[in-house]
């Protein structure tokens, strides 16, 4: 991979998975940041490979109407690679999301399907947690896109604002910083100082004071009470919790008596809703590999008999163990996604019904994939906006068993 710094001429023709797609004057494909479709754009190229190349939109030549100043002043060419998409309206932002999802089922999953995206406003403010990295000299920031350049920031403008205080303050010798201000109580940060081989997390306010090691946050998710610990995943935007455990309840339609799956379980967030629904005559079997996540979940299921906590790697044998037929499994795996080898060994123990829960809608399209091809319907599909700013969606799709498996 050759890095290039010549400027090129652009007329945009669609949006695509890190940014506008138009043809250079060369005739390479060109991934254009910062620009919309219908635009000619000036654009600086960054990376060239074999294929394709990567540019900055430095000049706006002739403007979308859907073009609009960016709310933050680090949503920049060449500055934050955060949000790649403020410089869209509403509208655009809102296109450009329902595009590349259906796009990704077309072309990976060979479904086509109409996707309408879920909105919950401009995002300011919204985010919860925002992991930092740190200067040389201490300062927090982001990294510019598919670079290690460090931006300093002084405040983010998709994140809690509480975050700022800690963007002023001296950092020097961590190696990461994330803020979190999920739920109740005060805000605070997880410093991480990597030490050789070691790697040790300490709490902190936000201003760098120590706090004890069993700081908690604590959510309300729909009337349910979540602790969740320093090192344990969460949503990011706040408004996430509550939609999906409504969009996996819809979808899983459990009813009392039913046996449920829940991998890549974390806290027990969904856990806890399935187990309701399904009584102590059903059975819930939650399957995560965090030490720190299960110990959450402990404590978050509390009295409800009916869960199992497994604390096994989701892969082949874990499903062979957990998964039952007939059974109704949910998974909300990383963004690296499930993978083949555990959706195949899902479609050997023939679930009914499978939610599966995916922030990126190329290894959601990739996994459904393999299910698609072996007796699965996908009937449902919603699509949230809880990354806004930025190209990433939220997606729950439902698939259900509609013949014998091969």
């Amino acid at each position: 991979m050759n890095s290039a710094t010549n400027s090129i001429e652009v007329t945009i023709d669609r949006p695509a998975t890190g940014g506008g797609v138009g043809r250079a004057p060369s005739g390479q494909v060109v991934f254009v940041r910062n620009s919309l479709p219908g635009e000619r754009v000036r654009a600086s190229v960054f990376e060239e490979t074999s294929s394709f190349l990567r540019a900055n939109a430095t000049d706006i030549l002739e403007s979308s109407a859907q073009r609009v100043e960016p709310p933050c002043p680090y949503a920049r060419p060449e500055l934050c690679g955060g949000c790649d998409l403020q410089h869209a309206s509403p509208a655009a932002q809102k296109n450009w999301k329902e595009s590349l999802v259906e796009e990704h089922l077309r072309r990976i999953a060979k479904i086509e399907r109409k996707v309408t995206l879920e909105s919950f406003g401009t995002g300011q403010g919204t985010r919860t947690r925002l992991r930092c990295a740190v200067t040389p000299e201490g300062k927090l920031g982001l990294r510019q896109y598919r670079s290690h350049e460090i931006i300093p920031l002084s405040s983010c403008w998709v994140a809690h604002s509480d975050f700022a205080a800690a963007m002023q303050m001296d950092w020097v010798g961590a190696d990461e910083v994330e803020l979190r201000a999920i739920g109740d109580g005060d805000v605070f940060a997880v410093v991480r100082h990597d030490d050789g081989d070691d790697t040790i997390y300490e709490i902190t306010t936000l201003f760098g004071d120590p706090l004890p090691s069993k700081t908690y946050s604590t959510v309300s998710v729909l009337g349910k009470r979540f602790r969740v610990g320093p090192l344990s995943f969460w949503q990011s935007h706040r408004e996430a919790p509550a939609a999906l455990v409504s969009a996996v309840l819809e979808g899983a339609d459990l009813k009392e008596g039913d046996r449920a799956v829940d991998l890549y379980s974390g806290v027990g967030l969904f856990a806890v809703a399935m187990a309701d629904v399904v009584g102590l005559r059903g059975k819930v079997t939650s399957v995560e590999n965090s030490e720190f996540s299960i110990k959450d979940a402990l404590h978050n299921i509390g009295s409800r008999r009916q869960i199992t906590v497994r604390e096994w790697p989701v892969a082949a044998r874990a499903i062979n163990d957990a998964v039952q037929a007939d059974d109704v499994v949910v998974l909300d795996p990383p963004r690296a996604g499930a993978g083949k080898a555990v959706m195949q060994a899902l479609t050997r123990r023939s679930p009914r019904r499978v939610v599966y829960v995916s922030c990126d809608a190329a290894t959601f399209a990739r996994d459904i994939a393999v299910l698609t091809t072996q007796g699965y319907e996908l009937t449902s599909l919603r699509a949230f906006d809880l990354f806004p700013q930025t190209e990433h969606v939220e997606l729950v799709g439902v698939l259900n068993r509609v013949a014998p498996t091969a």
